[in-house]
């Protein structure tokens, strides 16, 4: 402020003939860059003989209307040749009303933004959405911010190093950042590393940037900072060309040392170039821009023009940049030319060039590529989230099992295809971390969280993609983004009642004992029909006269045949003649006829309550029997969830039970004999304790599978449980899912990923892309390829296969028979013998009396000798074939 007040009280005292005053608005932390910018003052006034006044307008953007109210003041009461904007990022009302008066303003700018513009221009060239800005001074922070917010499409988080605090927050910024810039002279950048490596914000994953706002050889700092990146890692180096000190120094060429800062150069140039412009117009009256302004008149003096022309062409001579910026207003800016080169293995390589004018220009051979974002990304292994699809189904979600090598690790699932969604859209890679434990988590007794849970608090992952369930317990250590999947709840699994399957499911209707009762009243029926046809005197063995038309002989083969045919209901054929032999096939007929209603009853009945068996069918149902033990998994939210119901149902009885003994309470409005809540949960946990929760799903799955006779229920998620029952035909899922919740992606607390994540699961939620993952996921279609387990739905071949292997059996058999019958006519034809079946030849039949009459008889009516046709032969009674025909006996 001493020096500002000596220009202007010195300057009149040279009793110079023309005086040309300026309006410098500069913001209030700056006001000592005046000193620069009227360095060379002196000089032009000695140049043009006139005396250049500068006043001094110290601005604050909150008090904007009263500055533009001072400012207005003065141009009322004195003189003034133009209006010099030096605020950061531009005076919006004081550029609106030298607009609106035709009064020449110019914008100088004394900030960092051109090396803000140099960054990131570079960063968006590589799709880069969001950086850390670190910066050695608040202030330089608060000039990027301006730059940041009017002109760029970067997402930053600002610190300096001077602030501990705010190099704090850096380093516990969730997620960690992958693209670091740190600004600032070759001294402040050194120090700035070491404050950054100390507090462990320099990793692998992380892009660093460092650009030296001082004319630093790039070699040199290339030398100095390599320490800090060992091996592998890599940073780009931004340094100011020669150009840009050879212009500021009105050289041409050659070798420049500028010792100065570039912003001091600058200043001077400006302060040089603004004088000389408006001392030659003032120096001739019908040109002189030295005019006396009024706010409050439309007038608007055409002087601009000609003042602009002369600020380009001193511009142009003095070494600077005179452009115009987005709001049309004329623009003094630094010549900044910047080199960027790329630090690997401590050798620099260069990838490009920025200029004001030109924006960045990548040298030859050099591909710019996207640096993208990068983060740890947890999962917890489990079909259908995430699993090892190229392991056998017992390996495949343990974690021990990834394949590092592999895309995702050999992961696949939901979650997977999700995450490279996201990845896809959001632009970032990331690292695929399986939780600890491959435990969702839950808070222990000394408030610490286990599992993915755990991970994320402690910040080891940056986003959960697991199938976390949204509870409100959770939601206090953890940040959830917009639910991927709306509702998933509890649900039972049950493996289906195994039954053995036996094609002769028919002969189980009756007992073993009751099949050889079965038996032995045939054999008996059989021995005793025999006998009785044989030994009686009414039979017609031992009375042929009294049947001369012939009948049925009563062999014992023919008994055998009776027997059996008699159990069908074709029947057994004609009956014995005795009275004994009818009263016994009588009997025999009786205890058929029961023994078939029997038979047709039961099986009716058993194939009826087979179909009719179900189990449980709810919750409800399964907590009120005792056959089908069940579990849940251990630590698992559905764990959690029976746990708080169970505390609840004992908190209300505890409360009925203090409103029914209170005695000052109204007793008789709960005087009753039972309590009236039952207390369900309560036992379904202490089932669950009972049993042994598992370990894992797997091992849940497990017994319910090894349970055949379906006595085992898994109660679990209702995601997981679907997926299982249409990926497995052994399982059943009971009843409807209960205690509903959504799924949703997680992040660190206070992370500035909600809203984006957000926004993607919404836009993937319009693009309808989880209908299709969970279409993929979960097939009904899968479950109908499932075989029939039961006869719920109709008998299967499986249960009544006996009856048609048994009709293939007879089929087989008589086909055998019949090459039998053929081979022995073939062998009686040959040799003229009496066949070994009983059958008399072609010759014996012609010869024997009795059939030669029956066939005299037959010859007339064409008739067929039938299967009981019989007589002598030999003194041995003898029968003939169905298939002998007398009129074929010649």
């Amino acid at each position: 402020m001493e020096l500002r007040w000596i220009v202007l009280l010195w300057l009149p005292a040279a009793s110079l003939a023309q005086t040309s005053s300026l309006i410098s608005v500069m913001e209030n932390s700056e006001l000592d860059l005046e000193r620069d910018f009227a360095a060379r003052i002196p000089a032009v006034e000695s140049s043009y003989g006139q005396t250049i006044n500068i006043q001094s307008l110290p601005f604050q953007r909150k008090e904007s209307s009263n500055i533009n109210k001072e400012m207005c003041s003065r141009l009322e009461k004195s003189k003034i040749s133009a209006v010099l904007d030096m605020a950061w990022g531009g005076w919006i009302r004081g550029r609106r009303t030298a607009n609106q008066l035709g009064l020449p303003y110019y914008r100088v700018d004394t900030s960092n933004h051109p090396f803000i513009k140099a960054i990131s221009d570079f960063l968006s060239q590589s799709q880069v959405v969001d950086a850390v800005f670190v910066f050695n001074t608040k202030e330089e922070l608060d000039q990027c911010m301006y730059y940041i917010i009017m002109y760029s499409e970067l997402r930053i988080s600002g610190a300096w190093l001077k602030s501990s605090d705010s190099l704090n927050k850096i380093r516990d910024l969730k997620p960690r950042p992958a693209n670091v810039v740190l600004f600032g002279s070759k001294d402040t950048i050194l120090s700035g590393l070491v404050e950054l490596e100390n507090r462990d914000i320099i990793k692998r994953d992380s892009y660093f940037n460092l650009v030296f706002t001082d004319f630093a050889d790039e070699e040199t700092v290339s030398s100095d900072v390599s320490s800090f990146f060992p091996g592998n890692m890599t940073s780009k180096i931004f340094t100011m060309s020669s150009s840009t000190c050879c212009s500021l120094l009105k050289k041409s060429g050659g070798t420049c040392n500028c010792n100065k800062p570039v912003m001091n150069m600058f200043l001077e140039s400006a302060g040089e170039v603004i004088g000389s412009a408006v001392s030659i117009l003032n120096g001739d009256s019908s040109t002189s821009v030295e005019l006396q302004w009024n706010c409050a008149s439309n007038l608007t003096p055409n002087v601009r023009e000609s003042l602009d022309k002369q600020v380009k062409q001193f511009s142009l001579d003095n070494g600077i940049l005179c452009m115009m910026d987005t709001n049309n207003v004329t623009l003094l800016t630094a010549p900044v030319n910047i080199n960027i080169n790329l630090l690997s293995n401590k050798r620099l390589s260069k990838i490009g060039s920025w200029e004001a004018v030109r924006g960045f220009q990548s040298a030859p051979g050099y591909q710019v590529s996207s640096i993208r974002r990068f983060f740890r990304v947890g999962v917890v292994l489990g079909k259908p989230w995430a699993w090892i699809e190229e392991e056998e189904p017992d390996k495949q979600i343990n974690p021990k099992n990834l394949r590092a090598n592999q895309k995702n690790k050999g992961l696949v699932g939901y979650t997977i295809d999700l995450l490279e969604q996201l990845a896809e859209k959001m632009k970032f890679d990331y690292e695929i971390v399986v939780a600890s434990d491959n435990k969702y988590g839950n808070r222990k007794e000394n408030g610490e969280w286990t599992g993915i849970m755990g991970d994320l608090i402690r910040g080891d992952i940056d986003i959960s993609v697991a199938s976390l369930i949204m509870t409100t317990e959770r939601e206090e250590y953890i940040d959830f983004v917009t639910p991927y999947f709306d509702q998933s709840g509890i649900s039972i699994l049950l493996r289906e009642k195994y039954t053995e399957r036996n094609m002769f499911k028919f002969l189980l209707v009756l007992k073993d004992e009751v099949w050889f009762g079965i038996l032995g009243s045939v054999v008996v029926v059989i021995l005793l029909l025999w006998l009785l046809d044989k030994w009686s005197p009414y039979s017609y063995v031992n009375n042929r006269e009294a049947y001369p038309e012939g009948a049925r002989e009563f062999t014992f083969g023919e008994c055998v045949w009776f027997g059996l045919t008699s159990l069908t209901p074709q029947g057994g054929g004609e009956c014995p003649k005795s009275l004994s032999a009818r009263v016994l096939v009588a009997a025999y007929w009786l205890f058929i006829v029961l023994m078939l209603a029997t038979f047709t009853a039961n099986l009716a009945a058993l194939l009826t309550v087979e179909r009719m068996q179900t189990t449980v069918q709810s919750l409800e149902e399964l907590a009120r029997q005792s056959q089908v033990n069940y579990t849940a998994l251990e630590g698992s939210p559905t764990m959690e969830y029976f746990k708080n119901m169970a505390g609840a149902e004992d908190a209300l009885y505890k409360k009925w039970k203090e409103m029914t003994l209170n005695s000052t309470s109204e007793q008789t409005k709960f005087r009753v004999w039972d309590y009236p809540i039952r207390e369900q949960y309560s036992h379904i946990y202490n089932v669950i304790q009972m049993v042994g929760p598992p370990k894992n799903e797997e091992d849940g799955y497990k017994r319910v599978r090894e349970s055949l006779s379906g006595d085992f229920a898994f109660i679990h998620d209702a995601s997981e449980v679907k997926y299982q029952y249409y990926t497995n035909c052994e399982f059943l899922e009971i009843g409807e899912q209960f205690a509903e919740q959504p799924l949703a992606v997680a992040v660190q607390e206070g992370s500035s990923l909600v809203k984006e994540i957000s926004q993607e699961i919404l836009a993937l939620q319009k693009d309808r892309f989880f209908e299709r993952v969970h279409s993929k996921f979960w097939d009904i279609g899968q479950r109908s390829a499932c075989p029939v387990m039961n006869d719920n739905e109709g008998i299967t071949l499986e249960s009544l296969g006996g009856i048609f292997l048994t009709t293939l059996v007879g089929l087989v058999l008589s086909v055998i028979m019949l090459a039998y019958e053929v081979y022995t006519e073939k062998k009686e034809e040959n040799s003229g013998k009496v066949t070994p079946a009983g059958f008399l030849s072609k010759q014996n039949l012609k010869d024997d009396g009795f059939y030669r009459d029956m066939y005299n008889r037959d010859l007339k009516n064409g008739s067929q000798i039938t299967r009981n046709s019989s007589g002598t032969y030999g003194g041995n009674v003898i029968r003939v074939g169905s298939k002998h025909k007398l009129s074929d006996i010649s």
